[in-house]
C-alpha cells in the first residue's frame, strides 16, 4: 500500500521566485500553449465583438491606409516606387510594417495593460508576449491576403515578376521582425512600469520610426549617401526591403546592413529578456 502522504505531496506545485533560466522559461510556455491559444482568441472576439463590420476591418484598415498613401505619396509627392504598381507597393509595405509595429506596441504597454490579471493569478508572464506577437502575425496573414489578391492580378496582367523560390524567404522576415518587435517592447514595457511618460512618447515615436524605414518609399530611391547610410542602420530597413526583393525582384538588399539588423535584434532579445525576468518579479507594486 502507498504512502499517503508521499502520494499527495507528489500532487503539490511549488511557486516561488526565484533565479530562473531562460530555457526553463521556454519550457513553461510551452507547456502553457493552451493558455496563449486563449488569449488570441480573447483579443479578436473582444476588439470586433461589438463593431458592425466585425473582423473585416482587418482588410478595410490597411486598404484604406494603403488608399491614402498611394494618393499622398505617389500622387502628390510623386514619389516613384520602383516600378511596382502603386498599390501592391503600399499594401505589401504596410503589412510588413503593421506587424512589427503591432508586435511592439502591444507588448509596451503589456504590464500596464494586464496589471489586474497579473495580480490575481499567476501563469507564465512571458505567455503574454508571445500570445501578442502571434496575434499580430494572424493580421499580417489577414493582410496578406488582400496582398495576394492584387498581387494575382498585376501578375497576371504581367506588370510584376515574382518567385516562388523568393516568396520562402518572407518566413525568415517575420521572424526577423517578430523578435525585434517582441525585444523592443518587453524592453519599454519594463521601463514603463518606473518611468509612465515612455508611455505617452511610444506611438508617437512608432509613427515617426515609420518614416525612417522605407516603408512609404524604396531605398534605392535615396541618393543622398548620408541619408542612405542612415536609413540602412534602422534594423527594420533590410527586413522591408528583402520582402520587397522576395515579391517583386526589386529590393535594396546590404549584406553589412542585414548582419547588424540581426545582431541589434540578438542584443535586444536578451536585454530584454534579462530586464523582463526581473521587473515581472516586482512590477506588480510600482504599476
Amino acid at each position: 500500500m502507498s504512502d499517503p502522504v508521499k502520494w499527495e505531496r507528489s500532487h503539490y506545485t511549488c511557486i516561488e521566485a526565484g533565479k530562473r533560466s531562460l530555457a526553463a522559461d521556454i519550457r513553461e510556455v510551452a507547456a502553457y500553449r493552451d493558455l496563449i491559444g486563449m488569449f488570441v482568441k480573447r483579443e479578436f472576439v473582444v476588439k470586433y465583438k461589438q463593431t458592425v463590420l466585425g473582423p473585416l476591418w482587418l482588410i478595410l484598415r490597411p486598404f484604406i491606409t494603403s488608399l491614402f498613401h498611394l494618393f499622398l505619396f505617389s500622387g502628390i509627392a510623386h514619389i516613384e516606387t520602383g516600378g511596382v504598381p502603386g498599390i501592391l507597393f503600399y499594401i505589401g509595405s504596410n503589412a510588413v510594417w503593421n506587424y512589427f509595429a503591432m508586435t511592439l506596441t502591444s507588448n509596451a504597454g503589456m504590464f500596464r495593460d494586464n496589471a489586474a490579471l497579473f495580480g490575481k493569478v499567476y501563469f507564465p508572464r512571458l505567455t503574454v508576449p508571445v500570445s501578442n506577437v502571434l496575434i499580430a502575425a494572424l493580421q499580417y496573414g489577414i493582410e496578406m491576403m488582400l496582398f495576394l489578391i492584387f498581387y494575382v492580378w498585376f501578375f497576371v496582367r504581367g506588370e510584376v515578376a515574382g518567385s516562388l523560390a523568393a516568396l520562402a524567404v518572407i518566413p525568415a522576415v517575420l521572424i526577423h521582425l517578430g523578435l525585434l518587435g517582441l525585444s523592443c517592447g518587453i524592453i519599454l514595457s519594463s521601463l514603463t512600469t518606473k518611468y509612465r511618460d515612455l508611455s505617452v512618447l511610444i506611438q508617437f515615436g512608432v509613427q515617426l520610426w515609420m518614416y525612417a524605414t522605407p516603408v512609404v518609399y524604396p531605398l534605392a530611391g535615396i541618393e543622398n549617401p548620408v541619408l542612405r547610410t542612415l536609413i540602412l542602420l534602422n534594423p527594420v530597413s533590410q527586413p522591408v526591403e528583402i520582402f520587397r526583393y522576395a515579391a517583386f525582384g526589386q529590393g535594396t538588399v546590404v549584406l553589412w546592413s542585414l548582419a547588424l539588423s540581426w545582431a541589434v535584434t540578438a542584443v535586444l532579445l536578451i536585454a530584454g529578456l534579462s530586464l523582463f525576468s526581473k521587473v515581472e518579479k516586482t512590477f506588480i507594486d510600482t504599476v
